[in-house]
C-alpha cells in the first residue's frame, strides 16, 4: 500500500504511525529491528470495561484494571463446580485479598486504593449510583440490563465501555483533549456502520439502538458529549468500540499454573502436580468449556493501529494479568516492515483463505490482501469438511 503520510510518535519508541492505503487507513510500523520474542511495546488502555455477562456470572476482577479478585482456588472450585478442590502451593497465587478494596457508594471492587482512585478520577464519579442498593430504573442500570438482553455470550462488546468514554469526557479538565483521543481512532461509513450495529446486536438494531441511546443520554447526557448522543453519533461510536475494541483476558488459574511451572521441585512431587493440574482442565473442560477468563474489551491507540494479516508477525500478551497490553514479536522485524497481528483466533487461522475472508468481512468489514492470502489466491472457494457442515447447518436455521 501506498504510504501518504507519516505521523511520528512523539517519543523514540520503535515504531511509528502512518496514514496509508486508499481509502485513507493507519498502520504500525518499526522504526528499529525486534527479534522474535523481543517486546515491540507496551500501554495501558485509554478506557476498558468488564463484560457484562461475565461479570453477572461471578468472573471477579478490578473494576478498573482487571486484575483477578478470586484466589486460583477460589477460581479453580467455582469453575469446576467442586468446593471441595485445593490447590497445592497456594504461593504460587498472585491475588492479594488483602489489599481489595470497595467504592464506598456502590458494589465496584478494586484490586487497590490505587486502581479505585484511578477509576473515580477519570470516570467512576460520574458513573457512579452512590448506592449499595441501586434504583432498578435508574437509567444507567436500565442500560446495563437491556445490553445483556440484547448481547449473550460469548460476548465482544460491553455497552459501559461507552458509557465510560463519555464519563471519561465529561469528569476530563480538558475535554476537547479527551475528545480527541477517542476521535483517533478510525471511523466507517453508515452503511458500515450499520453493519457492525447489526452484528453485534442482531436484525432489530434500529430500535435497539435507539433504546440504548435514549438510556446513555438520561443517565449521562451533557453539552460536551452531546455529539455521541444524537441517533448518528450513538451509532459511530457503537462502530468505533465494535471496530477497535480489544479482548482482554485475566485468570487468577493460568498465573497460578504459569508461578508452578516455574518451581523448583522434585521429579516426583512434579509427576504428581502435573497430574493434578491435568484432572483440573478436564474437569474445567466439562464444567465451564471455553469461558474460563475475566473478560473485557479495551481502547489501546498502538495496538488499533496494527492492522491484520494471516501470517502475524506480532501477538498482543497480557503477561501482568491486568489491562496492560504487551505487543512482543513472533517473527524478527526488520525496520521499515509493517507490524501486524492476527485479528483471528488461532483455530480460524488455520482454516482455508476462503473461510478466513469471509469470517474477516464479516466482522471486521474488509477483504484480506496479506501476504499468506495472495500466496493462496489460486486454492479453490471451498472450505473444509467441517466448515460445510457448519454452512448447512445455518443454512437450516
Amino acid at each position: 500500500m501506498a504510504t501518504k503520510e507519516v505521523t511520528v510518535e512523539s517519543e523514540d519508541t520503535g515504531v511509528e504511525v502512518r496514514i496509508i492505503g486508499d481509502p485513507v487507513g493507519k498502520g504500525l510500523f518499526a522504526t528499529r529491528d525486534f527479534k522474535s520474542g523481543e517486546v515491540i511495546f507496551e500501554e495501558r488502555p485509554l478506557v476498558s470495561c468488564q463484560f457484562l455477562w461475565n461479570a453477572a456470572y461471578g468472573y471477579l476482577a478490578c473494576d478498573f484494571c482487571m486484575r483477578p479478585l478470586e484466589t486460583a482456588e477460589e477460581n479453580a472450585c467455582r469453575l469446576t463446580q467442586n468446593p471441595q478442590l485445593t490447590l497445592p502451593y497456594p504461593e504460587c497465587c498472585d491475588t492479594k485479598k488483602d489489599a481489595v478494596v470497595e467504592c464506598p457508594y456502590c458494589d465496584a471492587s478494586y484490586c487497590s486504593r490505587d486502581c479505585r482512585e484511578s477509576a473515580w478520577n477519570q470516570y467512576h464519579e460520574t458513573l457512579c449510583l452512590r448506592s449499595f442498593m441501586p434504583d432498578p430504573s435508574h437509567p444507567l442500570v436500565m442500560l446495563q440490563e437491556a445490553w445483556k438482553q440484547m448481547h449473550y455470550p460469548p460476548e465482544t462488546a460491553c455497552i459501559m465501555l461507552l458509557a465510560r468514554i463519555i464519563a471519561t469526557v465529561r469528569q476530563a479538565a480538558d475535554k476537547e483533549g479527551a475528545t480527541a483521543l477517542f476521535m483517533q481512532f478510525c471511523h466507517r461509513t453508515v452503511n458500515e456502520e450499520e453493519e457492525i450495529a447489526h452484528k453485534l446486536l442482531g436484525a432489530e438494531f434500529h430500535d435497539q439502538l435507539e433504546a440504548l441511546r435514549v438510556m446513555m443520554e438520561k443517565g449521562l447526557g451533557a453539552p460536551e458529549v452531546q455529539h455521541w448522543l444524537t441517533p448518528e453519533g450513538f451509532r459511530s461510536l457503537v462502530a468505533l468500540v465494535g471496530t477497535n475494541g480489544q479482548g482482554i483476558g485475566t485468570s487468577p488459574l493460568s498465573r497460578w499454573v504459569r508461578n508452578c511451572d516455574a518451581l523448583e521441585i522434585s521429579a516426583a512431587e512434579r509427576e504428581k502436580l502435573d497430574q493434578i493440574v491435568d484432572d483440573m482442565y478436564v474437569q474445567l473442560e466439562k464444567e465451564a468449556g471455553g469461558f474460563l477468563n475475566n473478560e473485557a474489551s479495551g481502547l489501546y491507540p498502538l495496538q488499533s493501529s496494527c492492522n491484520h494479516s494471516c501470517d502475524p508477525n506480532a501477538m498482543p500478551t497480557f503477561p501482568y494479568n491486568n489491562f496492560h497490553l504487551v505487543m512482543t514479536a513472533v517473527k524478527d522485524i526488520s525496520a521499515g516492515d509493517e507490524i501486524c497481528v492476527s485479528y483471528l483466533d488461532e483455530c480460524n487461522l488455520s482454516r482455508s483463505r476462503h473461510s478466513r475472508i469471509t469470517i474477516l468481512r464479516e466482522n471486521y468489514l474488509f477483504t484480506c490482501r496479506c501476504t499468506k492470502c495472495e500466496e493462496q489466491t489460486g486454492d479453490p472457494d471451498v472450505t473444509s469438511e467441517e466448515e460445510m457442515d457448519e454452512d448447512e447447518e445455518e443454512e437450516d436455521e
